[in-house]
């Protein structure tokens, strides 16, 4: 094979995304008053923030804590805010590690569009799995990321372990 040409890989289901209508407002104050938390990709809803799966994500089990209030400044979270978005980041290491056994994960929140932030008006946290040699040739070469389970089989497995998480809070 010509090095210069490479190989063809589909990712069809990013097409979606690039040339999708951009929805109105902000995605996640959009889905806030919603009900239909699976449709959503929420797993699960504390007081004040709440976890959601990225539907574009970068490794499978890629989740996201985000405060319910609409606030693009990192100064600007409350003290119950703080608190309960490290609590929610703890819970999904727990969650991601009983469901995917990762051997780590990148966790971290770009604030500001020069900052890498897709959304930049309101504040969320980023944790990802990642499993060592997770990086391989598929995304440098082919432009393609591979995830090896659906967005709602995966939410399913940790929706559920969330649920768990908060009865053994409940105790």
């Amino acid at each position: 094979m010509d090095n210069q040409q490479g190989s063809i890989l589909w990712a069809p289901w990013r097409m979606e995304y690039i040339r999708g209508e951009k929805e109105a407002g902000c995605i996640f104050c959009n889905r806030i008053p919603q009900t239909n938390d699976r449709e959503n990709l929420i797993v699960t809803r504390g007081e004040v923030c709440f976890i959601i799966m990225n539907r574009y994500p970068y490794n499978n089990g890629h989740l996201m804590v985000v405060p319910y209030r609409h606030v693009g400044v990192l100064q600007e979270l409350t003290p119950v805010e703080n608190s309960e978005m490290m609590k929610l980041l703890q819970q999904s290491a727990r969650a991601l590690h009983e469901a995917m056994r990762p051997h780590g994960f990148n966790v971290g929140m770009n604030i500001g569009k020069a900052a890498g932030a897709g959304i930049d008006d309101h504040l969320h946290f980023h944790i990802v799995p990642r499993w060592s040699a997770d990086t391989n040739f598929m995304p440098i070469l082919g432009h393609t990321k591979v995830v090896s389970e659906t967005l709602y089989d995966t939410w399913a497995i940790l929706h559920k372990i969330f649920a768990n998480l908060k009865d053994e809070r409940r105790e």
